[in-house]
């Protein structure tokens, strides 16, 4: 992902060294064109391992000392073409500058920490970027959250949320100097930013494209065209706000279960945006009450996705066969506990 400049003048508590990047600069006022992370090289420990979950980070880092991302204008080729994810197919807007919407941004963090982006860079949590299902790879957004006004300039180099409404999906630092990533969403308005007008706005020339914004280590990209054929894009597995396998509780297996408290458990999730999406389909489907019940397991929250209570085993099994026949998951006949 976008590799942010960093110029942090301390490391973190636990002796965690964060890798900086910032180019040095001759001028503290004029904005610095920061590197493109290709090479694989992110923030935090060197012993880093993505986790079975995702979520914030546990070495902190002042992300009030972490820069908005520097729009420039981009050389080469744009990730613009059609593709289909799980599914559903997209259609990528070919110019950015121009683009406004208003909805629900989410943020991604340790799951995917260090893994590459849509576009072929390395996501940093720490680094000030976003994933957007139909903006132009790679460009540069404003996000504004109007619950309090903050903005952030952003680099759109990933693809998603596609589980869920989200209109934008942020880093960890980047929804932190929003100020939500502790509630996990926010109302923002995203709008696309001309890097011309941007650096004239600056009262600056835009830098030659020869400066040391573009990173000296680069692996081969594959950067198609605006194509006329769809693109098949499979994003690496549980990709914002993606589910995790459903665990499934015991229900004593075959044995009959009292008519009082009797579920089916559909799936559960550590995402509670998927749980909700599921929920959503399942009321679709059937008259019977459907919720979410949240609990710890394995030192994890899981948000339960149930239906329920049925009056018998009968009418239990029968709603089973409708869901599996939905192709909406495989459920489980569960007790209310």
């Amino acid at each position: 992902m976008f590799k942010h400049s960093m110029q942090l003048l301390t490391a973190v508590a636990l002796g965690v060294a964060l890798i900086s990047c910032s180019s040095s600069s001759t001028n503290s006022s004029q904005p610095q064109p920061q590197p493109v992370n290709r090479d694989g090289s992110i923030s935090g420990p060197t012993n880093f391992k993505q986790p079975g979950s995702d979520g914030a980070p546990w070495w902190n880092v002042d992300v009030s000392g972490i820069p908005d991302a520097v729009p420039m204008p981009h050389q080469g080729k744009y990730k613009a073409a059609p593709y289909t994810v799980l599914g559903s197919r997209y259609f990528p807007i070919q110019d950015a500058r121009h683009y406004k919407a208003t909805g629900t941004a989410s943020w991604y963090g340790t799951k995917f920490h260090g893994l590459d982006t849509a576009n072929g860079e390395t996501f940093d949590l720490y680094g000030m970027t976003a994933a957007h299902k139909t903006l132009p790879l790679p460009s540069y957004v404003k996000v504004t959250n109007l619950d309090n006004g903050r903005s952030v300039t952003l680099r759109v180099n990933d693809r998603g949320p596609f589980y869920s409404d989200r209109v934008i999906d942020l880093s960890f630092a980047a929804a932190k100097k929003l100020g939500y990533a502790e509630k996990g969403v926010a109302r923002v308005t995203v709008e696309g930013i001309d890097p011309q007008q941007w650096w004239a706005a600056h009262g600056k020339s835009v830098p030659m494209a020869n400066t040391p914004y573009i990173a000296a280590k680069t692996k081969p990209l594959s950067l198609p065209a605006v194509a006329q054929q769809t693109e098949e894009y499979t994003p690496p597995p549980e990709q914002h706000a993606g589910a995790v396998s459903p665990t499934q509780i015991d229900s004593k297996k075959n044995a009959l279960l009292s008519a009082a408290g009797l579920y089916l458990q559909v799936g559960a999730f550590a995402n509670p945006d998927a749980a909700q999406l599921l929920r959503d389909k399942l009321s679709l489907l059937s008259s019977a009450p459907v919720f979410i019940d949240s609990v710890v397991h394995n030192q994890q929250v899981l948000h339960r996705v149930r239906m329920g209570p049925m009056p018998n085993q009968n009418e239990a099994e029968n709603l089973r066969a409708r869901v599996r026949l939905a192709n909406l998951g495989q459920p489980s006949l569960v007790s209310a506990q």
